[in-house]
Formats: C-alpha cells, sequence, structure tokens
C-alpha cells in the first residue's frame, strides 16, 4: 500500500470514528432524554393513586383547608379515611381521565361502577384495598394503564379492562413486601411499554405503564438519520482523506522524482541538487539531502583526485625502474661502479614505489576502522617513536616530555601518524638541530628548528600530495602529513601546523577525548634528550 493510501485511509477511519462517535452519543442522548420524560409521566400518572394509598402527600392544592372541588380531597393520614365512608372521586387524576379517591375506608364501602378485573370485580379491588382504578386509564393508551397487583400476586384491572400487564418474580416480591420501586420496559403483545411497579404497603404493588411506540419511532427516525449522516459523513471523510494525502504526499512525490534523477545520473552529482521550498520539514530534508550530497561530491572528488595523483606520482619511479631495466640488458657494456649504481636506483626506486602503493592504500581506507578500537597509551607509542627517529637520523637530538594519555582508538593508525610527524620534523631540521616533542592533556606537539612553512602553503600542508617548493627536491610523494590528519579525524580528533615564533615548524595532534588511567598503571612523566 503506498503512502499516499495509508494517509487517505488513516484520516478517513478518524474522521469515521468520530462521525460515529458523535451518532453513538447523539442517539444515545436522545434515547435517555425520550425515556427521562417518559418516566416522568409514569411518575405524573401514578401520583393520584399513590395520594389515595397513602404513599405520598397530596399536592400542596389539595391539601388547602375548605377545598371541596374536584381534585380537592381531604389529607389521608396513613391511607385511611373515616371508616365505611367512601371516597369522593377527584377529577384530576392521571391523563386520560384515570381518577383517584381521596382517601377510602380500611373496611371498605362499596364503590359503584364495578366489573370484573382479570377475576376480580373493580369495587372488590376497591373495598380491599382502598384505591379506585375502576375508571382507570385502558391498556395500550396515549394515556396510560394502570393495574394493581395484591400481596398474593392477584392482579386488578380497570373496568372492561381485558389485558394485564405480566407480573414476575420481582414485582411479586415488591408487591408482598409494599415498599420499594423501579422501572422496567416490557411487551405485551405488540405493544412496548415502559412500567413503573410501586410498593403501596399492606395493598401490594401500584404498576403504571405507558406505551413506548412513539419514542421507538422517534428513535427509529433519529437511528435511519443518524445511519445517513454518518454514511455521508464517513463518504466525505475518505474523500477529503485522499484529497489531503494527496496534497500531502505531493512534495515527497516530487523529492523522490528527484532524486532517482541524480542516481539515474551520478556523472551529473556537482550539477543536480532538489529544490528547497519553504521552511517545513521535507525543506529541512531536502536541505540535509542536499548536504550529503555535497559531502559525497567531495568524496568523489577527492577520490578522483587521489587516483589522478597517485598514477601521476606512480609514472615516475615506474619511468625510472623501466630505463633502468632497459639499461640492465645492456650490462655487459657497463662499468662495475655503473652496474652497481644501477642496482642501487632500482632498488632505492622500488622502495619509494612500494612507500607511494602503502600510502595510497591507508589514504584510500578514508576513516574507516579495520578493527575494533581499545584503550591506546599514546605516552608509549611516543616513546617507541622517538626512540626510531633518533636511530634513524643520529645527527639530530631529539627531546621528550610526555605525561601517561590513555584514547580509545587503533593503535597502529596511532602510531603511523606519529611517525609520520616526526619523519617531517627530521626531514626539515638542520644536521645538530633539535625535534621538541612534548605530550601534554592528550595533545601531542611536534617542533623542528628548520625552515618552517611559506605563508601560502599552510592552508594545503595536510593536503594530499601536496609540496612546498623546497620540498620537491627531497624524496617523498606528499602523503605523510595526509595520513596524519585522516587518522586524526578518525579518531575524533584534529591536526593544526604553525610556524613557531622562535622559527621551524610546529605541529599538534590530539586523538580524541582521554580515558582515566587505572590505579594500577601510573607512570611518571618521561623527560630526556
Amino acid at each position: 500500500m503506498s503512502l499516499r493510501a495509508r494517509m487517505g485511509l488513516a484520516a478517513g477511519v478518524a474522521v469515521a470514528l468520530a462521525v460515529i462517535a458523535v451518532a453513538v452519543s447523539a442517539y444515545a442522548g436522545t434515547r435517555s432524554e425520550l425515556q427521562g420524560q417518559v418516566d416522568q409521566s409514569l411518575r405524573n400518572l401514578a401520583q393520584p393513586f399513590l395520594v389515595s394509598a397513602g404513599v405520598v402527600a397530596p399536592p400542596a392544592a389539595q391539601r388547602n383547608p375548605g377545598g371541596g372541588g374536584p381534585g380537592q380531597g381531604s389529607p389521608v393520614a396513613g391511607g385511611q379515611s373515616g371508616a365505611g365512608s367512601r371516597a369522593p372521586r377527584s377529577g384530576g387524576g392521571a391523563p386520560g381521565g384515570g381518577g383517584a379517591s381521596g382517601g377510602g375506608g380500611a373496611s371498605g364501602g362499596a364503590m359503584p361502577g364495578g366489573s370484573g378485573f382479570g377475576g376480580t370485580s373493580a369495587s372488590d379491588c376497591d373495598a380491599g384495598l382502598g384505591i379506585d382504578v375502576s375508571r382507570g386509564p385502558g391498556f395500550g393508551g396515549a394515556a396510560g394503564y394502570v393495574q394493581i397487583v395484591r400481596p398474593n400476586g392477584t392482579t386488578c384491572l380497570s373496568s372492561d379492562e381485558q389485558t394485564a400487564i405480566p407480573v414476575d418474580s420481582a414485582i411479586k416480591t415488591l408487591a408482598s413486601t409494599g415498599s420499594g420501586h423501579f422501572t422496567n420496559d416490557t411487551q405485551v403483545g405488540s405493544t412496548h411499554l415502559r412500567v413503573l411497579t410501586y410498593g403501596i404497603g399492606r395493598r401490594g404493588a401500584l404498576m403504571v405503564a405507558l406505551p413506548l411506540t412513539d419514542v421507538d419511532n422517534a428513535l427509529s427516525s433519529q437511528l435511519l438519520l443518524l445511519i445517513l449522516i454518518a454514511a455521508g459523513g464517513i463518504a466525505l471523510a475518505a474523500l477529503l482523506g485522499i484529497l489531503v494525502a494527496r496534497t500531502a504526499v505531493a512534495p515527497i512525490a516530487r523529492f523522490t522524482r528527484q532524486t532517482e534523477a541524480i542516481a539515474a545520473h551520478p556523472d551529473r552529482l556537482d550539477q543536480e541538487r532538489i529544490d528547497v521550498r519553504g521552511g517545513d520539514e521535507l525543506a529541512r530534508l531536502a536541505q540535509t539531502f542536499n548536504r550529503t550530497l555535497d559531502a559525497l561530491e567531495s568524496s568523489v572528488q577527492a577520490q578522483r583526485n587521489l587516483v589522478a595523483d597517485a598514477s601521476h606520482e606512480l609514472r615516475t619511479p615506474i619511468a625510472t625502474i623501466r630505463a633502468n631495466l632497459q639499461l640492465m640488458r645492456d650490462e655487459q657494456l657497463l662499468t662495475p661502479a655503473d652496474r652497481e649504481a644501477l642496482r642501487k636506483d632500482v632498488i632505492d626506486e622500488l622502495d619509494e614505489l612500494t612507500a607511494l602503493v602503502g600510502d595510497v592504500v591507508e589514504l584510500a581506507r578514508g576513516t574507516k576502522r579495520n578493527g575494533e578500537p581499545a584503550d591506546v597509551r599514546v605516552d608509549a607509542i611516543v616513546s617507541a617513536a622517538v626512540e626510531r627517529a633518533r636511530r634513524r637520523a643520529p645527527q639530530l637530538t631529539v627531546q621528550i616530555s610526555v605525561e601517561p594519555t590513555l584514547v580509545h582508538g587503533e593503535a597502529d593508525r596511532i602510531g603511523r601518524a606519529i611517525a609520520n610527524l616526526l619523519d617531517n620534523a627530521a626531514k626539515w631540521s638542520p644536521s645538530g638541530g633539535v625535534i621538541e616533542v612534548t605530550l601534554h592533556d592528550g595533545t601531542l606537539t611536534v617542533r623542528d628548528h628548520g625552515p618552517g612553512f611559506h605563508d601560502e602553503d599552510l592552508p594545503f600542508v595536510f593536503d594530499r600530495f601536496h609540496r612546498a617548493r623546497d620540498a620537491r627536491s627531497k624524496p617523498g610523494s606528499g602523503l605523510g602529513l595526509a595520513i596524519v590528519r585522516q587518522a586524526a579525524e578518525a579518531h575524533g580528533g584534529f591536526v593544526e601546523a604553525e610556524n613557531h615564533v622562535d622559527g621551524g615548524a610546529l605541529m599538534r595532534i590530539w586523538f580524541g577525548p582521554t580515558q582515566e588511567l587505572a590505579e594500577s598503571d601510573p607512570q611518571d612523566a618521561v623527560s630526556s634528550s
């Protein structure tokens, strides 16, 4: 899958999840709101009957003394009024015409209008319970439905009502205890009901119900609308995700095309670069890539220069050796002294050729390591290099002052760099001259008392095959100091060259941070001539 497709898919999925979450939240909120309204209507519907049963106090309007009109019954005390009295029918009952008596006798006088209540007449139910449900709202009507569950589990229905709400074990338990209330949903035939069951003391439990048909229809309509909105939102999110991905990936596609063009024509590396537009992350990436190309171009150019310079330097010894070998074919015509000089010249040229090839190979390594670095005692390497320099140039005096120094690196490279610095100092020192070697704080300083550097040569001292005017008559290939710089850089260090104020050349080299010496390996500073 392409990056563009992944970005579009990610954006589409993110927006789709947000749309679905909003739709679900909206549906749940609407459902909770409608259910809350139904529950409030159930409480309003049950209130007159609960007042009749003495479970709750009557409204403030009914508690006003002197009230005698409909809905203005006398206060209820413990669900009991005068014995044998008949409660007046309240005109302010539940919605849909459900009424409630202001009170009822415990002995229960006969209530008019009674008929069958699921096998129990309305008058019997009223007489036995003190609650008038004979004209309660009908089942399935918008105004609601009322029935009473006796403590023994039987039900009392409204007049002319033949359908009862199913009574489960939870309702029977509540009716037997006569305390508590709960709300639940039930299904009676094809009618979905919301039922409030309320304990009414020794009388059992009062069940009031409202149909949820309108609520279900409203929720179904909203669900369909939300599904359509969510589907449209997801489709729009997918489209916008694709457009956003295409816009975001366009600079990357341009970047890729340019890099592919550069890779296809490496000979144009010095001409091609990535276009940098703006200041965002892609622009920074382009700048970094361009810097990488600059470094690559410099490396390639350095390798080309190395090959060109090495081939140029190799021509002289090879040509000399070839000429000498041609002369040796007619060695019978040469005197013994000429033959000996010829052989010596061949050997010297071969030595120079071998050294040149070794230097070229060393430079070709770059800063790449041959093996794992280890702890190296630089002071020991310096001391050994100084001893070799004294043997090779006995006419010179080498003064050394070193302190114990431990670095992490490659001993052979460090040793070769130090030897090259001492050889260079010996080459330029006059007979009887002094070379000062100092190792302090991890920095090695080598000073000779020769002519020093020309100002125009100082910037190029460590360049490959660079040779000053005065050095062209001396042996060497111009690679020794270049190897010194490469060794220093391979260890994260540096090398510097300058002219000493009192004359002569001064060179400093640092092979990176020094390590702490172990207590079991102390070594005092060495100073000798």
